[in-house]
């Protein structure tokens, strides 16, 4: 076998093993929102390393797993009635950035949220407004 051929095989696996971990980050993503619009505490639970940080920028706020969890009875109370819509902007090394419209039934904001995903699980995230309404979805 030539080595052109060699290294357009080395790519192409290179290729579709990246494209894999995207789909399967990608997963992840997926079922983070769909448990955040419902609050439900155990597959957020699931979905979170037990090291994770949580970065709540515009509030300087940092949570670890237990506390991010704790918050869902407020979460629970303020989505009621929300919807949340999100799409993939950029993934990059494992890190995967999205952009969210938290439409809330009194109020939108469009949100910059980031997440680093390791082994099925989410090792860090942070979230900033980027505007309050979401015209810029």
């Amino acid at each position: 076998m030539s080595s052109v051929k060699r290294a357009l095989l080395a790519l192409t696996a290179a290729l579709l093993l990246a494209a894999g971990g995207a789909r399967a980050d990608n997963q992840v993503i997926e079922r983070w929102y769909a448990a955040l619009l419902t609050a439900d505490r155990d597959t957020l639970a699931e979905l979170l390393a037990d090291d994770a940080r949580i970065s709540l920028d515009d509030l300087d706020v940092i949570q670890d797993k237990q506390e991010f969890l704790d918050s869902m009875d407020e979460w629970e109370n303020a989505v009621t009635g929300a919807s949340i819509r999100h799409r993939v902007e950029k993934q990059d090394e494992g890190v995967t950035t999205v952009m969210v419209c938290y439409d809330f039934p009194d109020n939108r904001m469009l949100m910059q949220e980031t997440f680093a995903v390791s082994d099925g699980r989410i090792t860090a995230s942070s979230q900033a407004e980027v505007a309050d309404n979401c015209d810029g979805y």
